[in-house]
């Protein structure tokens, strides 16, 4: 029978196979939207079904791990880090769902998308493509860096949202190609968000500390008290 050191590693490489998935998923989502490509699109929503089966296993498998009894805390911190970040990669593959159905919805040409727009997309798989790579390599300071990524992110949101209101107050956008873009935009905040979410978790794993509740956003924490 393996041992619980040997099922972790099988169920941590499992994760990381699954975080790959999510990232192609995220780029072939984004990807359908600035091409307006309705075919890839529904490839990306259909492609969303065994992206929830994996999250399904990963979560029962986990719960047999702590049903094992160990009580080493790396171990213990080492399961729990894998139930927090399938949960953000299964909500990341919904994002780019979202992101896909604004192609399919509407028969509207996407022409007009602003430049800032692609320039937010590429941020956002940039931060996602990194936060993958630093939980395959449980690499703290490439989590560090991701999270320091994420104010430029939401400024990014906040412009886009002010030039749709007023493209659309002056009569360049209608309402409906402006919600589309609006939508859109919120999907990639919040694929931003759980990135950040999946680089906490790396660093609560590597080094005990949890910096998810710092005020004022992310600063490097102090050591954990001992």
């Amino acid at each position: 029978m393996p041992s619980f050191t040997e099922k972790l590693t099988l169920l941590k490489a499992e994760l990381v196979s699954q975080s790959e998935r999510v990232v192609d998923h995220t780029l072939r989502g984004v990807e359908s939207f600035f091409d307006n490509d309705r075919e890839k699109a529904r490839d990306v929503i259909a492609g969303d079904g065994p992206i929830d089966r994996v999250d399904v296993e990963i979560e029962h498998e986990s719960i047999g791990l702590l049903m094992m009894g160990s009580t080493e805390e790396y171990a213990i911190r080492s399961v729990l880090t894998i139930v927090k970040v399938n949960n953000e990669l299964e909500r990341i593959a919904d994002c780019a769902v979202n992101v896909a159905e604004q192609v399919t919805c509407d028969e509207d040409s996407l022409e007009g998308v602003p430049p800032t727009f692609r320039v937010m997309a590429n941020s956002v798989i940039g931060m996602l493509r990194e936060a993958s790579t630093a939980l395959r390599n449980e690499d703290v300071a490439l989590a560090e860096r991701v999270l320091s990524y994420d104010d430029a992110v939401d400024q990014f949101k906040s412009e886009l949202s002010l030039d749709a209101q007023e493209k659309v107050a002056a009569g360049v956008f209608t309402a409906r190609f402006a919600f589309r873009i609006l939508r859109v935009s919120k999907a990639l905040e919040r694929i931003a968000d759980h990135c950040t979410n999946i680089c906490e978790q790396v660093i609560y794993l590597q080094t005990g500390n949890i910096v998810r509740h710092l005020p004022g956003g992310w600063t490097k924490p102090a050591p954990p008290e001992t």
